[in-house]
């Protein structure tokens, strides 16, 4: 294995059970860049549309081509969606990896491996499947150079056999995957075939792994996290987006790119809309800025390094209180870090970002369909608090795909917040820009183009008083700081609540964003197998509403389960709480750049527990 290459699997003890039915996960271990990407999604689909609650996970490396890459399908009748730990079925395609691959796995797994392989020979506690895949994959496709692509679907079929897979099934999801090429889809069908016939007719089936038809996914739909973002995104109403490419953010605004082309088009073919990339992160955020105090709805998409850069220009937009939205899809940092792995790591930060005495507001969103209704959510309430509003997204959820009910239609409609019109400014004769009329801390507003006299006000991010003047005197400062904060502790009121899973426990954990999956399996494996009974809360924003306190009012002791190594939504926590309730927090930390599992936090549970 290349010294850059990280190994995605973790070993595990354990017994594998007799016989499962929809109840295992794949591991799928390839090269990067050999297209592995098309015949995964097909498994994915097949057990999808045979009713099976199922997730799939990609684990790539940052580079072009040519490091391993890792691909995971969980099967769960349970419907737990989480990345399992524990692998059933492998498939080894890569032969750097191969041998290491094997070594981790539980006693009981099965393997699929290209014959010139030869790992029958490393493990006798494993079931093992050998295929020749060049011989099978020269039968079925004339062209040597498409040969190495079409390969990667001859397991699919082999795949379809060993566990039952309707064929009918395997065909529809190829099928739907090379929609517009029937060329493609008819080759890569007839390398399925080959596969699928090569088992019936050549392997003896060992493994206990077994799909069998569930009815637990009508009207459900597949789609990544960013898709939904940017489906939400437009729905709400955004007209300027700016943006520089970095993963995992990018697929977000190519995908907005897209959805606004076709849907946001006048008439006229005109857009009504502006998409500019800009020369960096820095410039990206202050034409956000710029289009919001013209009065556009807008945002930028960025990852953690790009979230460094905008720090200047986020604590302007704080103190100038403009309205805009930040996605942030995270990753593993520091520094360039692991670009291709998932994180919670930019919680603390983001919080804070920029110098002096600043705080913003974050929405944290755990799916798909959170991702497109936070979206709206976001953008009404950075008009109505008047400031940055950053989306809390991750690798995980952003670039993978999930299982999600459709996205509802918008009912509500959007609320701009405190703005004035031509009208309240002949009845009021004029405003101060940044005084607090209504005790929220939240001045009013006019926007660029309003026809009155009295509606001009200046941008202003040095010191200022409640009528945007320029001042430098210390009560003005303190009022306007002291005015800030009261506006934060509003925001409390009005941002997403959090919800709760109950079972009337002292015991409780707090988690967020995609922790929520595992942290769900969670609660079942700790009741189920180490007879401990927890209350679950999932946070859902910052600032932290009353329910979070309450909650943590409300139990002995809490678990907050972090996907960074600090624990940086416990020490968010702790600097919210009074002393005698932060005194209760116990932190859960998982940070490989792995998607979190259940058993790692029920381990970690357990342990602190002293059971």
């Amino acid at each position: 294995m290349a010294s850059t290459d990280i190994a995605v699997h973790e070993g595990t003890a354990g017994q594998t059970p007799e016989r499962v039915i929809n109840d295992f996960s794949i591991q799928v271990a390839t090269v990067n860049g050999s297209g592995s990407q098309s015949a995964n999604t097909v498994l994915l689909r097949t057990i999808f549309q045979m009713g099976v609650p199922v997730s799939g996970k990609n684990m790539f490396p940052s580079n072009i081509a040519g490091l391993p890459t890792w691909y995971t399908i969980r099967a769960s009748k349970h419907g737990f969606i989480a990345r399992k730990k524990e692998i059933d079925l492998l498939i080894a395609m890569n032969p750097e990896t191969a041998k290491e691959d094997v070594m981790s796995l539980a006693p009981g797994a099965a393997v699929l491996y290209d014959e010139p392989l030869n790992l029958r020979e490393l493990r006798s506690d494993l079931t093992f499947y050998s295929v020749p895949y060049d011989k099978l994959v020269g039968t079925v496709c004339p062209e040597a150079k498409l040969r190495k692509l079409v390969k990667n679907m001859i397991y699919v079929g082999v795949v379809a056999q060993l566990l039952s897979l309707d064929m009918a099934e395997v065909e529809k999801a190829l099928r739907k995957q090379f929609a517009t090429k029937k060329k493609a889809a008819d080759l890569n069908f007839n390398a399925a075939k080959a596969g699928f016939d090569y088992a019936v007719a050549t392997l003896e089936k060992k493994d206990p792994f077994v799909v069998e038809c569930m009815n637990e996914n009508v009207g459900k739909i597949i789609i990544d996290g960013n898709s939904a973002s940017a489906i939400g995104s437009m729905f709400a109403g955004v007209t300027v987006v700016t943006w520089y490419p970095i993963t995992p953010s990018s697929s977000l605004v190519e995908s907005l790119i897209e959805y606004m082309k076709e849907h946001r088009v006048g008439p006229d073919g005109k857009a009504t809309f502006a998409i500019v990339q800009g020369e960096d992160e820095l410039a990206s955020i202050g034409m956000a800025i710029g289009a919001g105090w013209a009065g556009a709805r807008s945002m930028t998409a960025t990852a953690g390094p790009g979230i460094s850069l905008m720090s200047e220009f986020a604590g302007l937009g704080y103190y100038v209180e403009i309205p805009a939205v930040i996605w942030d899809v995270q990753r593993v940092g520091p520094s360039t870090g692991l670009p291709t792995r998932t994180s919670q790591g930019d919680i603390l930060s983001v919080a804070f970002l920029s110098h002096g005495d600043t705080k913003h507001p974050m929405l944290i969103p755990c799916s798909p369909l959170e991702c497109f209704t936070m979206a709206q959510e976001a953008f009404d309430l950075a008009e109505l608090l008047q400031t940055p509003v950053f989306i809390m997204s991750d690798l995980d959820l952003g670039m993978n795909n999930w299982m999600s009910d459709p996205f509802p239609y918008p009912e509500k409609p959007i609320n701009r917040g405190k703005v004035l019109s031509k009208e309240d400014l002949d009845r009021l004769g004029g405003f101060a820009r940044y005084k607090d009329v209504d005790g929220d801390g939240i001045g009013y507003r006019t926007l660029p183009g309003t026809d009155h006299p009295a509606a001009a006000w200046f941008a202003r991010g040095s010191g200022h008083n409640e009528k945007a003047q320029y001042s430098e005197r210390p009560d003005d400062y303190v009022n306007n700081v002291d005015r800030l904060n009261r506006k934060f502790e509003h925001a409390r009121s009005i941002v997403p609540k959090p919800e709760l899973i109950g079972n009337g426990s002292k015991v409780g954990v707090i988690a967020y964003g995609t922790s929520h999956w595992a942290m769900v399996e969670t609660v079942h494996q700790l009741e189920n197998e180490k007879d401990i009974r927890i209350d679950y809360l999932r946070i859902r924003a910052y600032p932290f509403t009353k329910e979070v306190h309450e909650f943590i009012e409300q139990h002995d002791r809490i678990y907050v389960v972090d996907q960074n190594r600090d624990g940086q939504m416990f020490t968010l926590l702790t600097l919210d709480l009074p002393n005698k309730e932060a005194a209760k927090l116990r932190s859960v930390r998982h940070y490989n750049g792995l998607p979190i599992d259940a058993r790692s936090i029920t381990d970690d549970i357990t342990r602190q527990e002293g059971k």
